[in-house]
């Protein structure tokens, strides 16, 4: 089962409050590398080297990373699959090839204009406003041993972003507006505020690959030992009293079933995965640095010549940093499908929604709360989308 992985260093120093001794296995791997970097592989490619030194202290070895993409396919070239890159010609290939098996990637960044800040924003980024709690390193909230012996930082923190607090975007409503026009797959995504089923996506169209308040157990309990996540929420709103008297009861800590870094990710993610980007004939990605494996990792399933647009305020998820990412910074031919739009995710699902022809229909879903009914698109109703030429993956 996938596990949830941080792109940030996440072992303490030496000196440092509550640092372990280090794995011999690390240490034997960051041995190494050090002895690869005095050998000059490494010149010039300082992030490279950073890099592994942070999958080697996660357990992964570089001699498995340097093999992995020896191992790694090139892409063979294509003819174009849109007639321009960019949202008009997205909107042109949904259209035309009758798309009906659209999945959709997002992060934070759809949910930043709900007021729930995204992870690394400088100054108003999750891990930046987490420093009132004295962290030893902003990602310790979402590390079960940090939470296991600090569990209050992270029960203020769920408190806070509860759901209920908030309300869905724009973008939340475009999700919804392609499922009620019949062409939405399955969206995958990183959040863990529910705003997605809020603004009226069904349960069954959503893959949180990071879990969600939907639920809550009692953590190192053998078989789960699952907790109502409204006794939970309730024993927060007391404060410490509260959830020391819910430990008490329940016999260990109890935590929504969100997916802490190092922890299995839902069943689901690895069920579906595989099947659903193998099959999709458009892949849209939003709000996300793509930097929080396995989840960026669903970049590089989507078949060769499906489409693939990244609504982002930065590009990223890119080939270089990305088995098989995006090739939308690449000149000439090297690019035949990938295609980013630079801005944040409402007005980039606006946009798109308006050169589909559908922007009506999007705003009677914002300013109705999801409550408006939406004509589902024409081909939608076909049993079978048009054969789409030189489709593969």
């Amino acid at each position: 089962m996938p596990k949830r992985d941080t792109e940030e260093e996440t072992a303490t120093s030496p000196d440092s409050p509550g640092s372990e001794e280090v794995d011999p296995d690390v240490e034997s791997a960051l041995e190494y590398l050090k002895m690869l970097q005095e050998g000059g592989m490494f010149a010039g490619k300082d992030a490279f080297l950073a890099k592994l030194q942070e999958l080697a202290k996660q357990g992964i070895h570089p001699v498995e990373v340097l093999q992995s993409m020896r191992r790694a396919p090139m892409e063979e070239k294509m003819d174009p699959v849109v007639d321009s890159f960019d949202l008009e010609g997205i909107a042109r290939y949904i259209a035309d090839k009758a798309c009906k098996k659209i999945v959709v990637m997002c992060g934070a960044g759809i949910s930043t204009s709900a007021g729930i800040p995204d992870f690394r924003t400088p100054g108003t980024g999750l891990y930046d406003n987490l420093q009132r709690f004295n962290l030893p390193q902003a990602e310790s909230i979402f590390e079960m041993n940090f939470f296991r012996d600090n569990p209050a930082a992270f029960y203020e923190l769920a408190r806070e972003m509860w759901p209920g607090n908030f309300e869905p975007t724009p973008a939340h409503y475009f999700l919804r507006l392609l499922h009620d026009k019949g062409i939405l797959s399955r969206c995958y995504s990183q959040n863990i505020d529910s705003l997605e089923c809020r603004a009226g996506l069904p349960a069954e169209k959503l893959v949180a690959a990071h879990g969600n308040f939907d639920a809550a157990h009692v953590i190192d309990t053998e078989p789960e030992v699952l907790v109502d996540i409204n006794e939970l929420k309730a024993a927060l709103d007391k404060g410490e009293e509260g959830w020391r008297k819910l430990k008490e009861e329940k016999g260990g800590l109890v935590k929504p079933k969100i997916v802490f870094f190092g922890e299995e990710l839902p069943e689901r993610f690895g069920r579906l995965h595989r099947r659903d980007l193998a099959e999709c004939d458009l892949l849209i990605v939003m709000g996300t640095s793509l930097v929080v494996h396995p989840f960026a990792g669903l970049v590089g399933y989507a078949g060769r010549a499906a489409p693939r647009l990244l609504i982002n305020r930065d590009q990223a998820g890119t080939c270089d940093d990305l088995r098989l990412g995006f090739r939308f910074h690449l000149e000439g031919d090297q690019n035949w499908r990938d295609v980013f739009h630079q801005g944040d995710c409402d007005s980039g699902c606006r946009a798109l929604a308006e050169a589909l022809g559908w922007k009506d229909d999007l705003e009677s879903l914002i300013d109705s709360k999801g409550a408006a009914s939406i004509s589902r698109a024409p081909w939608a109703e076909l049993d079978e989308a048009p054969p789409k030429e030189g489709y593969g993956s």
